[in-house]
């Protein structure tokens, strides 16, 4: 299906501080969240559409993190184990390497069980309210088994990663399944996890720490995401799929460029765009974009939701004739490079800067191609 949104954006945005307030207040009552939730929501969208996008979302203002809502709908996780992880801080280098230890969603100790569906509440409302568009997001199954499968707790429910991974499908499967059949013209997958077979110290984990094959881990994970896409398949939605390395408070845990994936990456997923981190020189060169095939759009994320610095319009200009040098420009499209917050307390920059990032990718686009 042709991809048709030039401007772009990963779909998270800066909560308010009236929210993140009322998520700290014990004494707000649900109803009261709710309400919150839905005045942002009008006025995040109403921004979107003042901005010139014709694909808007709801910022996931109602959930903790972009994964939150997989967390939510399921049985069989301990919220009080965790896998630490550490991050570096974006502009610092190599030697920026911070002790924040990420509090991740918990450890699966027993058999997934779905309790309700994952995005159904959140899409409910945009469909009443969205101007255009709607864009809905969802994370990979790949996310989970690196950062919630622990040994020693949970082959006590799945004897391996891949079990548990295989396990983690259907539920994925259907929900995109439903958002199709529900009419969402646009399901976004978030997938950080292909960030490790891209990042020698993290081709190093999954061979060590896992005891899997990195590139054995790579097909798996291309099966499993094709596997979820085919629910979404036969009902009129665009599937993209959005490749970061980590984005927490302006923090990121990879680096590497596209290389070793991208032939194999580009041509065997069966999504209709890719939305790649370009914003940065951790993210290489244009070079892999040579294997994307005809009928596929990437789309470039070149400004920095981490960084409060504006780029500028030439900038932006300058990179997108550079990429075209090795894809055509009429199968790109522009964005940020992530979310401007894919866990609730944001990345480092103000809300008035996330607007004026977003502006300038309309801006950009309209520039390039004409329209956004």
């Amino acid at each position: 299906m042709r991809f048709k949104y030039r401007a772009d954006h990963v779909g998270s945005f800066l909560r308010p501080p009236e929210l993140l307030e009322a998520r700290k207040n014990p004494a707000i009552a649900p109803e009261q969240l709710k309400e919150l939730e839905d005045r942002h929501i009008q006025n995040v969208l109403q921004r979107q559409k003042d901005l010139g996008f014709r694909i808007f979302t709801d910022g996931e203002f109602r959930r903790q993190g972009f994964m939150s809502d997989f967390n939510d709908s399921v049985e069989g996780f301990d919220n009080a184990e965790a896998i630490a992880r550490d991050w570096k801080i974006e502009g610092g280098g190599a030697s920026a390497l911070v002790g924040l230890k990420n509090r991740l969603p918990g450890v699966v100790v027993g058999k997934i069980r779905q309790k309700k569906r994952l995005t159904g509440h959140e899409v409910a409302f945009l469909k009443q309210h969205s101007p255009g568009d709607i864009k809905m997001t969802l994370p990979t199954p790949n996310q989970f088994p690196a950062i919630a499968y622990k040994k020693g707790l949970s082959d006590r429910a799945y004897g391996n990663y891949s079990e548990f991974l295989w396990d983690i499908v259907p539920i994925f499967k259907a929900e995109m399944q439903a958002l199709a059949s529900e009419g969402v013209p646009y399901i976004q997958i978030d997938a950080p996890r292909y960030s490790y077979y891209i990042d020698p110290k993290w081709r190093r984990y999954v061979q060590e720490q896992m005891g899997v094959d990195p590139e054995q881990a790579l097909d798996e994970a291309i099966r499993v995401d094709n596997t979820c896409i085919e629910g979404a398949r036969g009902g009129g939605a665009v599937v993209a799929i959005h490749l970061c390395r980590g984005n927490n408070r302006s923090q990121w845990y990879a680096e590497g460029g596209y290389d070793p994936i991208a032939e194999k990456l580009f041509n065997r997923l069966n999504v209709d765009a890719f939305l790649l981190e370009y914003e940065s020189e951790r993210a290489g060169t244009f070079e892999p974009l040579r294997f994307v095939p005809p009928g596929k759009t990437v789309v470039l994320g070149l400004v920095s939701t981490k960084l409060p610095e504006m780029e500028t319009a030439d900038q932006l200009l300058r990179r997108v004739e550079e990429a075209g040098k090795y894809v055509s420009v009429d199968q790109l499209a522009l964005s940020p490079q992530c979310g401007f917050a894919s866990v609730a307390e944001g990345n480092l920059l103000t809300e008035d800067q996330q607007w004026r990032k977003l502006e300038l990718v309309v801006e950009t686009a309209r520039k390039v191609w004409g329209d956004a």
